[in-house]
């Protein structure tokens, strides 16, 4: 585990945020913050699923133009993407350009449905998968959990696409599932507030 930078308030933050300054923004306000919002849930497994063999900032960069892209990534709406926006999405110089991320992004938006006619929300299945640690636990120490191997077999399970154990633990980190933030950074206990004052979606 590598020791806290200094973020542009002073404060100590996460080792990683000093590999670029914009990380700080997203580390300080979403990074860890429990997420409900099933959009934001959907997003990040997107997001996650570009990232596979790509740098987070790369996908940060180009993140409003996902969006765009991916009509916000709202999964009704995607869902009824076909060839004809496939194809338009691979001319997108602001995207990722990777014909089997977009189309597993598509592919991922009827599994989003079903699971809310199955589940109720997207929110109500994520969280059954929220990590349970103690206080031995060392953040930032593992880049997969019981957790999140779990939560990949289940949604390969039912067909989602690009969701192995390493992208499910980056998802559960980012959407508040665990508290991953270093010990000494500034941020943790606002996270730890955050989730105490959360409740999880059944």
């Amino acid at each position: 585990m590598s020791n806290p930078v200094l973020g542009p308030d002073g404060l100590p933050s996460c080792a990683w945020c000093g590999t670029v300054e914009e990380f700080f923004g997203y580390h300080d306000k979403e990074w860890g913050f429990p997420v409900e919002d099933d959009q934001r849930l959907f997003e990040k497994v997107c997001l996650e699923s570009f990232q596979s063999g790509l740098s987070w900032r790369t996908i940060l960069s180009k993140r409003e133009n996902l969006r765009a892209a991916f009509a916000q990534f709202d999964f009704n709406k995607v869902a009824e993407f076909g060839e004809q926006e496939v194809e338009r999405l691979l001319q997108d110089k602001g995207i990722i350009r990777h014909r089997g991320k977009i189309e597993a992004v598509i592919n991922n938006a009827k599994r989003a449905k079903e699971m809310v006619e199955r589940e109720g929300s997207i929110a109500a299945f994520m969280w059954r998968y929220e990590a349970k640690v103690d206080d031995s636990y060392i953040p930032q120490s593992q880049t997969t959990s019981t957790e999140s191997i779990a939560l990949s077999k289940e949604l390969k399970k039912r067909g989602w696409k690009f969701v192995g154990p390493t992208t499910a633990y980056a998802f559960m980190q980012a959407m508040g599932l665990i508290n991953d933030h270093e010990r000494d950074c500034s941020i943790r206990e606002k996270v730890t507030q955050a989730r105490a004052n959360f409740t999880v979606p059944k």
